[in-house]
This record gives C-alpha cells, structure tokens and sequence, in this order.
C-alpha cells in the first residue's frame, strides 16, 4: 500500500487547490411558487468520487489477475433530491441516483464483458426515495405536537439515528453498512415501501413506520443438527414489517421535515440526544433441518446516543462530535452477511491457500444474528480565521462484533479526518480502515487494510 501513498498526497493537494474556490452553495436550489415562498420546490444533488488503495482478501482476482492489493477511483454515489411543498401541509419527496460504480462492477443490469455495456458501465438510475405526506397537526412554535402520515418509498425504518442517516454529512467517510441491516434484501437500499407517520412532541420525536417487506427467496442448507441451522432471507409473501424510533432531544431542537439524520453538525448546533429504536418482520427468514422448513422472526432492537458541542472560546470555531450505538440483531439461528463497499474482487479458482470465510475483495462479516457496538468521535480543530479556507476535522471509530455465527468477536477501527473547503458542501475525506479475515468461522486469521480519499460536492 506504500507505492500508493505519494499518488494519494498528491490527489489530495490537488483536489483541496480545486476545491478553494467553491463559492456559498446554500441549501440546495430552492424555487418559491407564491409571493410568500410557502409553495415550494427545492434540489439538492451531491456525487462522491472514492480513491482508493485496498488489500484484498486471499483468493481474490481484479480482472482476471490474482492480486493482494490494488488500487481504483469510482462513484461512490450520484444523487439528486428533489421535494415540493405543495401546501403547508402537503408534501412530495423523490429521490434518486446511483451507487457504487467501479472499474469492474457497478454497471446495468446484465453488464459484462467488454463493449457499450461492458462491466461497471451505464449503471442503472433508480428511486432511493418516493412518499407522498400530509401534515395532520402543524408544527407551531406555540404547540407541543406535531404529526405528519405518509406513504410510498421511504426512509423511514426506525432502529437507530444511523438507520437513518443523511449520506450528506457523515462525521466518517460513510457509514458502517450494518447500520442498514435489510440491505438490498428485504429493503430497496435500506428503503421499503409503506406507511409511516411521524412527530413531536416537545423535545420528544417519534417515528414509526408500517411497511411490506420486498420478497427475498434465498434457499436454506439443510443440516441435520438444528443446532447447526442457518437461517437465509426467505420471506415469500412477505408479512408487514414494523418500525419505530423515539428520541429525546435535551438541547437544540433538530428539524424533522425530512428523516435524514445529520452525522456532524460542525459546531453550528448544541446537540444531545438520546434514542430507541426496533425493527420487528414476522416469519422473516427460514431454515432446513432434517429437510423441514423453519420459519423465524425477524427481530431488531438499537439504543445510541449523538452529542454535537461548540466548545472553547467562541472565537476558537472548535467543536466535538461524538455517537455510539448498540445493536442487538435477531435474524434467526446463525444469520451471516457477508458485504464488501463497492467490491471490485472475484474469486480466484486457482488459489490453493485458505481463503476467506467472507469471500474475495474487501468483503467481511458484516450483518447477522448477535450483538454490534459501534462508536465514532470527532474534533473540529480550532480556527480564529473569520472566514477559514479549510477546517480540518480529524475522527475515529471503533466497532465490536460478536455474531453467532462465528466463534470469535472482531474489533476494527477507522482513523480519518475531514477536510472542510465548504462546510460540508465541498469537503475532502481521507480515512484508513482495519477489517477481520476469518478463514473458518472460528479462526479470525488477520486484519486487511483500506485507505480512501473522498471528493464530495454537495449544492
């Protein structure tokens, strides 16, 4: 990973000498369709390109060529937002844009080869989000409740803060995965399609949704010990998930106009909360013992904490950002996923030594049945500049994974920081993660390494 690292520092001056002169963006472009702006459409469209330098887990192939290491730029994602206050009460939401487009993967439907729709090329464009809401009681400065019913595509799938978290201002270079643990099985990137309401009262906000689950139609291994029963995705005819999140909001008020959840506030808010949250989907998963099909519950249950501080002399711009959450995930009897962020490995057929448990490229044990601790912190380094052309906002996380699927608990950590051109309208993101290589459930054989640079624009 060494030969990389004068190619990164490079990409990275580069980049901020680009980025200097990126001008006050505002909140997205926002189109008043009366006098007294209370008709309304806004658009907001952000693209974050990765750099990265990866070590591959052993068996992997790029290409076609057996590789440890390797080395690749892609489209993390390409978004565009756009929303429409029809009336005080009545509002549209859509959402839209792609993911993970690489070199090698990423591409439409059916892409492969070399050619116009050679692999990673033309990905395909779809929804993230799209409801429809109706305010039923206003949010006044001289009323306590608040509600709002909605219904379609949506965001809103309880559990935790980082369920449902704004991909705009991550405090990390991204979040966990785990933190979106239906991901594009039972959900349509970590969305479903229901209804869902949503509220306040006083410093308390809540959020529960109702929603039908997209069909998963995994086959279960038979075993013949039920101990030794792994539960897969196969719902079927899927019955109706619920969920919910409740929050205490002991200092500044945040807005709940849309459900994404703010990552680091850069020192512009006082914020400390503390939240609940559940997932729960009946006969959700299924497994084979004895050749006699096993239906489980799915059952999700999260509890974390968010602080955001302006601290020191006001003069000094500092500020903390801290958040940890547990997760206690119930899938069913040994419940694995193995996820790699825009995996650009293969498996390699001819590799004679023991490969991974998770697979080739960057996979790991992401999701399954157990318990996940994660915790993250932020400092915003002190600038008495009245207007900084770059704040620097250096951060670490920690997360402890202990599933029953594997005998062994895993620790991995990510150091980075932020570079703020822009708040976080314009910022570059450098980050260096650890993740645990298990070559048999049990056997947690090594650690593998990833640094990324991250570009983001956001207007």
């Amino acid at each position: 990973m060494k030969k990389f690292f004068p190619l990164v520092v490079a990409l990275l001056f580069s980049l901020i000498a680009l980025a200097q002169g990126a001008s006050e963006y505002g909140s997205g472009m926002k189109f008043n369709l009366n006098d007294n702006g209370s008709k309304y459409m806004r658009f907001i469209v952000w693209n974050q390109i990765w750099f990265r330098s990866s070590q591959m887990n052993p068996g992997t192939v790029v290409g076609n060529e057996a590789t440890t290491s390797t080395s690749d730029i892609g489209n993390r994602r390409l978004r565009f937002l756009a929303y429409s206050q029809l009336s005080p009460r009545y509002m549209i939401v859509t959402h839209f844009g792609i993911n993970n487009q690489s070199f090698t993967s990423g591409g439409a439907s059916g892409a492969a080869g070399t050619g116009a729709y050679g692999a990673g090329k033309k990905p395909g464009l779809f929804f993230h989000d799209a409801w429809n809401e109706y305010a039923v009681v206003l949010p006044q400065k001289d009323k306590k409740f608040s509600l709002s019913l909605g219904g379609g595509l949506h965001y809103y799938m309880g559990l935790s803060r980082e369920t449902m978290a704004s991909t705009l201002n991550f405090l990390t270079i991204d979040a966990p995965i785990f933190n979106w643990p239906l991901i594009e099985n039972s959900d349509q990137f970590a969305r479903q399609v229901g209804l869902f309401a949503k509220g306040k009262y006083g410093k308390f906000e809540y959020r529960l949704s109702h929603n039908k689950p997209f069909a998963t139609n995994v086959t279960p291994t038979n075993v013949n010990n039920a101990a030794n029963a792994v539960a897969v995705d196969n719902n079927g005819n899927a019955k109706w998930s619920t969920a919910g999140y409740f929050e205490y909001q002991f200092l500044d008020q945040e807005s709940n106009l849309l459900p994404f959840k703010v990552g680091t506030y850069v020192g512009t808010k006082k914020v400390f909360n503390i939240g609940l949250g559940f997932y729960t989907a009946p006969d959700a998963t299924k497994s084979s013992v004895n050749n006699q099909i096993q239906k489980h519950d799915m059952n999700l249950f999260a509890a974390d904490v968010f602080l955001d501080l302006p601290i020191g002399k006001k003069e000094q711009k500092m500020a903390i950002t801290a958040y940890s959450v547990y997760y206690n995930y119930d899938f069913g009897p040994n419940y694995l996923r193995n996820i790699g962020i825009m995996n650009i490995g293969a498996s390699d057929p001819n590799f004679t030594g023991n490969k991974a448990l998770a697979g080739p490229g960057n996979a790991q044990p992401t999701i399954g049945s157990g318990s996940i601790w994660y915790t993250q912190a932020g400092f915003l380094l002190p600038n008495k500049n009245e207007k900084p052309k770059v704040r620097i906002q250096p951060y670490g996380a920690i997360t402890y994974k202990n599933f029953d699927a594997l005998q062994k608990a895993s620790t991995q950590y990510d150091f980075g920081a932020n570079f703020l051109l822009d708040g976080h309208h314009s910022k570059i993101t450098t980050q260096y993660s650890t993740r645990p290589v298990f070559s048999a459930p049990g056997v947690k054989e090594q650690s593998k390494g990833e640094f990324i640079v991250q570009l983001q624009i956001y207007l």
